[in-house]
């Protein structure tokens, strides 16, 4: 059976200050995310993980590689662009509540209804096309390394939506679960690299916080 752990990257400015990145935003990580990846690392330190894949933008990969550098050991790290986050279009950069007053409707089915999101409105990429570009790299990656551990450090919005359609999940019904946190693991399982069972969701038991901060979470 091959496992992907899947890893949401640390929390940036942008996330800290509730803006868009999207796929072409991009801020540094906070001072406070090297120690949270620290801490990933420990959880992590006991899987046989033998390869991690992640987005090009550079928050996801200073955050794959700094997971590397905690774990203290030779793992082949390859950037793959079909991890990048979903492209928001016109909301990139925008902070939640600028992009809440211009497109009120549009905001809400992106983050409630999928089935019924029209890119369109902001010039952004689709549920189907991010879901289609992932779920072809992590079958991929499942192929390659049968039987085995691997890590895919991604984003927020792109893991959310493929993540649950890999385990399954309609259009409709890909945000049942919920949100991502920054520097999260959520885990999925195959035997076949064409069905997909999801073993743990969103896991930051790890970082040990004993507050919850609405801007971990997307």
């Amino acid at each position: 059976m091959t496992k992907v752990y899947l890893i949401r990257h640390g929390k940036t400015e942008w996330n800290l200050e509730s803006r868009y990145q999207g796929a072409h935003g991009d801020s540094p990580l906070l001072p406070s995310s090297y120690r949270e990846i620290e801490l990933l690392a420990e959880s992590l330190r006991t899987v046989p993980i033998v390869h991690v894949y992640t987005s090009p933008l550079k928050r996801a990969r200073v955050t794959a590689g700094t997971l590397i550098k905690r774990l203290g050991k030779q793992i082949p790290l390859t950037i793959d662009s079909r991890l990048k986050e979903f492209n928001l279009g016109k909301m990139e950069g925008m902070h939640f509540t600028d992009v809440a007053d211009k497109w009120p409707q549009t905001l809400h089915n992106f983050r409630h209804h999928p089935d019924q999101f029209d890119e369109t409105v902001i010039g952004s990429e689709s549920f189907q096309q991010v879901i289609a570009r992932m779920g072809d790299a992590i079958r991929e990656f499942c192929r390659n390394n049968p039987d085995e551990d691997i890590v895919v450090v991604s984003h927020g919005a792109a893991l959310n939506a493929s993540i649950n359609a890999l385990a399954g999940a309609s259009l409709a019904h890909l945000k049942d679960r919920g949100g991502l946190s920054n520097t999260s693991t959520t885990i999925l399982s195959t035997n076949d690299a064409k069905h997909f069972e999801l073993e743990k969701w969103n896991d930051t038991s790890y970082l040990k916080k004993t507050t919850v901060d609405p801007t971990d979470t997307i």
